[in-house]
């Protein structure tokens, strides 16, 4: 007791005396829940990175240490599996191998699951469920360890890798040795260096908006299906105008809808009247979606009218037209009275 930190002593007995590789994979699993969750980081490149640990190993290692909570000594050959029968765990190696495989593995079973729940494979959905998943089996670890006697139950021996680690770059056998030593560490500072600056600089890759329009079905889902073609002069009917931002930088749109009455003279379509319904102005962030309900009430009746919906970054010109729109959609509508 007298070793024990004191911040240690508010803690359960059962985390006091947690193994300290499935401690690590519990600390995983907050850490990515914070990075996800949190605004402060949720932006950063810790995301990306415990993220990535989190989806590709976490998992399976904690169902492998699950199913094998008993220490291994590698493989053996048939006669050493005769006189040492209760030698029937995995070493390291095949443990964090088997673990990547199970990760792969579970993670997209997860998302099968999902798929045919209420909630769908979303980010929150499939967060909780892999965070509640790893912590159940790593809850099944730890009692199956415990259950064993001391001397047979999986350790990770970080302690006797640290002291080896130590003394083979302070105190090398030779010259050799000493230069080889510097060289291993400054290669893995230049491939942390590297993986770094690629996630932490990413390119921006293609910019572009995305401008459509969807109508809402009988389950109040949007869809891009069943547009409204047939109005009545001065009854409205809904449509959503949507906007995905892809400009990696924030960006001000302004969208303008108007019922138009064309004509097509060659090969050019002549606009001979229009009306003005509505303008939205929104401004989002870079990875940012708006939808936005719009009652389209026309005044201008007629057959084969456009309604044509324009998009604009930042303030639209004084004289509204095609040509000088970032994007556009239309329909073709009657209007009757």
């Amino acid at each position: 007791m007298a070793d024990t930190p004191a911040w240690k002593l508010l803690l359960p007995r059962q985390l006091r005396h947690l193994p300290a590789d499935l401690a690590g994979v519990l600390g995983v699993v907050l850490l990515t829940n914070l990075a996800v969750l949190l605004p402060v980081v949720s932006d950063t490149p810790v995301r990306i990175v415990a993220g990535l640990v989190f989806v590709l190993f976490i998992p399976g290692y904690a169902f492998i240490a699950a199913l094998f909570p008993e220490a291994g000594s590698g493989p053996t050959t048939d006669d050493e599996t005769v006189s040492n029968p209760d030698a029937d765990g995995i070493d390291g190696i095949e443990r964090t191998a088997l673990s990547f495989g199970l990760s792969i593995a579970l993670v997209p079973l997860v998302g099968l699951v999902l798929n045919f729940t209420p909630w769908g494979i979303r980010l929150l959905p499939i967060l909780v469920s892999l965070s509640g998943l790893t912590v159940v089996l790593t809850a099944v670890a730890a009692v199956r360890r415990w259950a064993l006697p001391a001397d047979k139950r999986f350790r990770v021996p970080y302690r006797a890798w640290l002291r080896a680690g130590r003394e083979e770059l302070f105190s090398p056998a030779s010259r050799t040795d000493a230069a080889l030593n510097v060289l291993l560490v400054l290669s893995i500072l230049l491939a942390a260096g590297s993986v770094g600056y690629a996630i932490t600089v990413p390119k921006d890759g293609e910019r572009f908006s995305e401008f459509y329009l969807l109508t809402e079905n009988e389950d109040g889902e949007l869809v891009a299906d069943n547009y409204p073609t047939e109005f009545q002069q001065g009854e409205g009917r809904s449509l959503i105008v949507g906007i995905g931002n892809q400009e990696h930088e924030r960006t001000e749109y302004t969208v303008v809808a108007e019922l138009q009455r064309v004509e097509r003279v060659g090969n050019e379509t002549r606009v001979r009247d229009r009306s003005e319904l509505r303008r939205f102005q929104p401004t989002l962030g870079h990875n940012e979606t708006w939808h936005r309900q719009h009652e389209v009430t026309p005044e201008m009746t007629g057959e084969g009218l456009r309604l044509q919906y324009l998009l604009y970054r930042g303030a639209p010109p004084e004289s509204i037209n095609q040509s000088a729109a970032y994007r556009e959609v239309h329909l073709w509508v009657n209007v009757t009275n």
